[in-house]
């Protein structure tokens, strides 16, 4: 849909300029004159050609403007008005830019969750659908509130997982970078230390030194390959039948298996029970809450449950068939159906599991750094014993 820049006045003689997306020039016109602005021009806005990689727009900045929207429409401050202070305070100017285009398209008569479902890579069909359920049920404050507190839980809930992870990834790209810096440039001096001695060297000097001559002599070429590799998983993991059966793998890790499967079950049921206390039906949440659900296990045996409540079943039976959910989840939703209160009984999964992730993470923790720790002390351990183990022969024929 193009967009147009307009310039005008108020029935109160009051300047107003400002752009707005519409399918032709005369749908913008007739638009303006609904909102009482006297047009006096309206020209088509060239297309801004630019490069990006992302939005630079992080989830918490959609948190934090969520947040303070909520609190100032509490406050009964006139949409436009909210929106137009917003934009004036955020540091994001990515974010402050979009909010001034759904500013313009509120103004011009569109609703709110139509204005911000003009930039999906930022408000997603949760965000909008969840808006729009407010705008019908008049209660657009109470509705922004809830959507404030659930994107910082699910934030948060990504923040534990991602720190979950730095620890170990760092210890094992130090590892892995020590390990072939002594394997490069130590063990060399070594082995032109040997060549002058002349003597038999034992086994395990033998293989790091040949493992360090492989090294040095194909480091390029194992540099390019492991790139390549990257490349291909990366691209693999992006197909469908990739990303499913890495998402099953991953699910099904010894460690790291049991914290993916408690934060998606808390995911899940976070998204899922704000939708459906939102007033969003049961059938659209579903949809939104797979679209959302960050693994495709789980957004399988969601889709699932989405074909048996459209044939009159509960959702129970796909999720139970899936393995991911334990008894316990199944055995609640069941419940909340039954009762009719299952926004109520997945809110309470949900604060469950997040306790759940907090004690994961932990497990986690003490879990792999004994292990990385181990590792890395024997492989070190090893190739400084293998270097000295020639010296220990010399030193005792003498």
């Amino acid at each position: 849909m193009p967009v147009f820049e307009y310039k005008g006045k108020t029935i109160a003689g009051a300047p107003v300029q400002g752009t707005m997306k519409a399918n032709k020039k005369e749908d913008l016109e007739r638009i303006l004159r609904q909102n009482r602005i006297l047009v006096k021009s309206i020209t088509k806005k060239a297309p801004d050609i630019q490069i990006k990689f992302g939005t630079g727009i992080k989830k918490v900045d959609i948190s934090r403007f969520t947040r303070q929207f909520a609190t100032m429409i509490g406050a009964g401050l006139p949409m436009v008005q909210c929106l137009e202070i917003l934009a004036t305070q955020m540091e994001n100017k990515e974010l402050a830019k979009i909010v001034n285009q759904v500013r313009d398209g509120v103004q011009g008569g569109a609703t709110l969750s139509d204005a911000l479902s003009r930039h999906p890579k930022v408000f997603d069909q949760l965000y909008t659908n969840m808006v729009e359920a407010g705008e019908i049920g008049g209660a657009l404050d109470a509705i922004l509130v809830r959507l404030a507190v659930y994107r910082e839980k699910a934030d948060q809930l990504i923040r534990k997982v991602k720190g979950a992870m730095v620890y170990p990834s760092v210890v094992a790209v130090v590892a892995t970078g020590v390990t072939i810096g002594m394997l490069v440039f130590i063990v060399p001096t070594f082995a032109k230390m040997f060549g002058g001695v002349g003597a038999e060297l034992p086994t395990p000097t033998k293989i790091v030194l040949d493992i360090s001559h492989f090294l040095k002599s194909n480091f390029l070429y194992m540099m390019i390959g492991t790139i390549g590799a990257l490349v291909a998983f990366f691209w693999w993991k992006k197909t469908p039948g990739g990303a499913l059966l890495f998402d099953k793998f991953l699910i099904r890790t010894p460690v790291f298996g049991n914290l993916v499967r408690k934060s998606s079950i808390a995911r899940f049921s976070r998204t899922l029970g704000t939708l459906l206390s939102s007033g969003v039906s049961i059938l659209e949440a579903l949809e939104i809450t797979a679209k959302t659900a960050g693994n495709l296990v789980v957004a399988k045996a969601i889709n699932k449950s989405v074909l048996a409540i459209a044939e009159g079943d509960t959702i129970t039976g796909p999720l139970k068939e899936t393995g991911v959910f334990p008894p316990m989840v199944t055995q609640m939703i069941g419940v909340g159906e039954k009762t009719g209160g299952l926004d109520e009984m997945l809110g309470k999964i949900a604060d469950f599991y997040d306790e759940e992730v907090d004690e994961a993470v932990s497990a986690l923790t003490s879990v792999i750094e004994p292990i990385i720790i181990v590792i890395m002390g024997a492989i070190i351990g090893g190739i400084l014993i293998a270097m000295y183990l020639p010296m220990f022969d010399i030193i005792g024929k003498f």
